[in-house]
């Protein structure tokens, strides 16, 4: 794409704001509300990120995820509550939040004709980004993308995952502070999906706020240091796992690895069942059981199986991975 001088500049972008303190908070939503006709997209939900975090919204098809992120882009108006980027209403201040925010849909636009070193220098020009500013900015994206070698290879040449990755470059252009990136995975193979959570964690490092929804929940538990679990438009939990895990009283798997005869193992088994533990199994060396509380219940169970007079030579947690406290959290409604 070849630089034309206007007559009347783009005014220059604006100084990047200071760097997010660990209090700041970079999303904060209380009671927010979306209707379709009828339907409640999304009803009364509050969310609450903070500056750094990566956040990942799960949640099933319908349950309001990508409607939420809408309104954090500015792109939809709430019919009631409030919403806060850095403190700015998208409603009320919808230029500053559009400065503030990256925002990747699942699926985006790709224009016929375009390398991908233009189709990046034609939204760094949409953002205002001066000619020479534009080179540098186009160069070090397609570089963190891993995408330097396809500058010049029309648009739609690339495969799925390289369009994810030219997507995100897009999305990062104007050098925002919160990504907000809905199902950036979709339709991803495995090796795409690795190298996108590379990059995700990279920027991660690097110090940006990021909000990712996605299906592939064992991928999520790896990238994410908090999740939100939305249902039926409603936020039914938030924090860290294992914030969310020690309030919904998930299921906790405990492995232990004991010695001794035979005598001692069934010992050990009585000891597991009467304080609590739930599917006692022993197998050689191996006693497995669930329990019905977090850590407290753990120590408690230890504290059972030594008192006991059993030798405990290794004993692990078990707590199953996103997917199964997604599981003990919702309830399956589809709407």
């Amino acid at each position: 794409m070849t630089d034309h001088t206007l007559t009347v500049p783009p005014p220059p972008p604006p100084p990047p704001p200071p760097a997010a303190t660990a209090a700041e908070t970079a999303v904060r939503v209380r009671g927010l509300v979306k209707r379709y006709g009828r339907f409640v997209a999304v009803d009364h939900l509050d969310l609450d990120v903070p500056a750094g975090a990566v956040f990942g919204l799960i949640g099933p098809n319908g349950a309001g995820k990508t409607t939420t992120m809408l309104s954090l882009a500015t792109l939809l108006i709430p019919d009631e509550g409030t919403v806060a980027v850095f403190g700015a209403d998208p409603v009320r201040r919808p230029r500053d939040v559009r400065r503030l925010v990256g925002w990747m849909p699942d699926f985006f636009g790709l224009y016929d004709g375009l390398t991908c070193g233009e189709y990046l220098d034609f939204f760094a020009a949409a953002y205002g980004l001066r000619p020479a500013a534009r080179r540098r900015r186009v160069a070090d994206l397609l570089e963190l993308v891993d995408l330097s070698h396809k500058r010049d290879i029309d648009v739609v040449g690339l495969s799925r995952g390289m369009q994810q990755r030219l997507g995100l470059a897009r999305t990062l252009v104007h050098d925002p502070r919160l990504l907000v990136l809905d199902e950036p995975a979709s339709g991803l193979d495995p090796r795409a999906r690795i190298d996108l959570r590379e990059i995700l964690l990279e920027l991660a490092r690097q110090g940006k706020t990021i909000l990712i929804s996605s299906h592939i929940l064992s991928e999520l538990g790896e990238l994410c240091d908090r999740v939100g679990i939305i249902e039926a438009g409603r936020m039914l939990a938030q924090g860290t796992l294992d914030e969310i895990r020690a309030a919904s009283r998930a299921t906790t798997s405990v492995v232990a690895r004991l010695l001794g005869d035979e005598a001692a193992l069934l010992a050990a088994a009585q000891a597991a069942t009467a304080a609590g533990a739930l599917n006692v199994q022993v197998a050689g060396a191996l006693l497995r059981a669930d329990l019905d509380g977090g850590q407290e219940a753990a120590a408690d169970l230890l504290a059972a199986l030594v008192g006991a007079g059993v030798r405990v030579v290794s004993y692990t947690e078990q707590h199953g991975g996103l997917e199964r406290l997604f599981m003990s959290v919702t309830e399956g409604v589809v709407r």
